[in-house]
């Protein structure tokens, strides 16, 4: 109903925007702006909020105006001077990344699923510019402000503010990774055979609903989904598309802020570069050439209250290189051609190939044999894979496993296999399918 959503935003979101002090609605209206941008302009304007940051930082920060960094006209150079922060660092140095006039900061953290929470301060027009973009990416796959929502996530208790939010954004709101078979069956039940519904959360829930859908032939449609903070296996669009009929379109943010990537007419992501500047490097700390798999360094544009620059999140991605840009692209956004995972999910052999999660899940999501697994590295020597077997199981099965792996690898190692009864979600609730011990250091 456009109707309603014209009202909220051209009413109700200005008005709530003016008595919270935030800025929500006009930060949407410019990022709809910026996408029509061409090339040029959006690489001025990401240079210059880079130039920006960077300037505010050596001078008003503590932390990085004691390092002794000096401004160059290069702003790869400049940007190299400054560290590398991880959440260990953030964390140690907190008072010292902080602007000095720091009352009313927002607190946001990370779900703690690299084993360390990462927590950073925001302000309210900073956190308006991270909703905005949010909602940027949901409007890319047809979403508009006020069209009703089936949102999955993990914040189970919904304050008197959130409850708020979900009546006027008209958000049917559920935990991502809690419920049982029969209390998603009472979620759709009342979605059965009704239209202009529209579908967002992590994917792995999106999977596990769209499962539940098919086994008990629910029949329910939504317009598309929209996911994020999690990976998007193929399985997942294939099951989310049967289910219910609809597409399913990938972002990449983290929770500290960074609105990084996301997908729209491409099977690239566009990067939001005017608010964040992305490298990828080695474990050298070397930018890699477009097209290589790195380590992926943040540092957000637009965040004066408490500059993250070069921020190591712990995921690995690739840049597509300029020569494989599509012709044809609605937006004129560098893109990011893959996002590989964390640090953690990827597996590595002794010559120096890595194993990403969706090289297993392309092999073990299609053993009928096999529930669940879970792949695990201590040591470059060897991986465990850890399995729920099912009631046909037979021990054939791994020996086959294991040759189909060696052979997509042109590399034989041993493979540890470990019968489970069950495996655990990671401490954030999100399912872990790949599991590295190695250490990462720069």
């Amino acid at each position: 109903m456009k109707i309603y959503n014209t009202f909220l935003e051209k009413y109700l979101l200005p008005i709530g925007d003016f008595f919270l002090g935030s800025c929500y609605m006009k930060e949407l209206q410019k990022w709809r702006k910026i996408c029509q941008l061409s090339e040029q302009e959006i690489q001025s304007l990401g240079d210059a909020n880079l130039r920006n940051i960077l300037d505010y930082s050596i001078k008003s920060i503590p932390f990085y105006s004691n390092l002794g960094i000096i401004s160059h006209s290069d702003l790869k150079k400049y940007i190299s001077q400054f560290p590398i922060m991880t959440k260990k660092d953030i964390k140690e140095n907190l008072d010292t990344l902080l602007v000095s006039d720091n009352k009313g900061l927002i607190a946001v953290s990370s779900s703690g699923s690299s084993g360390i929470q990462g927590t950073v301060y925001i302000n309210k027009r900073e956190q308006s510019i991270s909703r905005a973009i949010q909602t940027l990416w949901w409007e890319w796959s047809g979403y508009y402000v006020g069209k009703k929502i089936l949102q999955t996530g993990l914040v189970l208790k919904r304050g008197f503010v959130k409850k708020m939010k979900d009546i006027v954004f008209r958000v049917k709101y559920t935990s991502a990774f809690t419920s049982s078979e029969q209390e998603i069956i009472r979620i759709l039940a009342p979605l059965k055979n009704k239209c202009g519904w529209f579908l967002g959360g992590y994917p792995s829930s999106l999977n596990i609903f769209a499962n539940i859908t098919k086994k008990k032939n629910i029949q329910i449609c939504f317009d598309n989904a929209v996911c994020w903070g999690d990976k998007l296996f193929d399985h997942y669009k294939k099951n989310v598309k049967e289910a219910f009929g609809c597409d399913i379109y990938e972002t990449y943010g983290c929770s500290e802020g960074f609105m990084v990537a996301a997908k729209k007419d491409l099977d690239y992501f566009y990067i939001m570069s005017p608010h964040t500047y992305i490298e990828i490097i080695d474990k050298k700390g070397n930018s890699v050439e477009d097209g290589q798999m790195g380590y992926v360094l943040l540092t957000r544009l637009d965040g004066y209250s408490m500059p993250l620059i070069r921020y190591y999140v712990g995921d690995m991605a690739i840049k597509l290189p300029k020569e494989k840009y599509p012709e044809k692209r609605e937006m004129k956004f560098p893109l990011l051609e893959k996002v590989m995972g964390r640090d953690s999910d990827i597996m590595y052999t002794q010559s120096g190939k890595y194993l990403t999660v969706h090289f297993f899940s392309g092999i073990l999501t299609h053993i009928p044999e096999i529930i669940q697994f879970k792949v695990v590295q201590y040591t470059l020597n060897t991986i465990e894979i850890w399995y729920v077997p099912s009631k046909n199981f037979s021990l054939d099965v791994l020996s086959e496993v294991e040759k189909i792996i060696h052979n997509h690898l042109q590399e034989s190692f041993p493979i540890i296999w470990k019968k489970v009864n069950s495996i655990a979600p990671s401490p954030s609730g999100k399912p872990q399918l790949t599991e590295s011990h190695l250490n990462i250091n720069f």
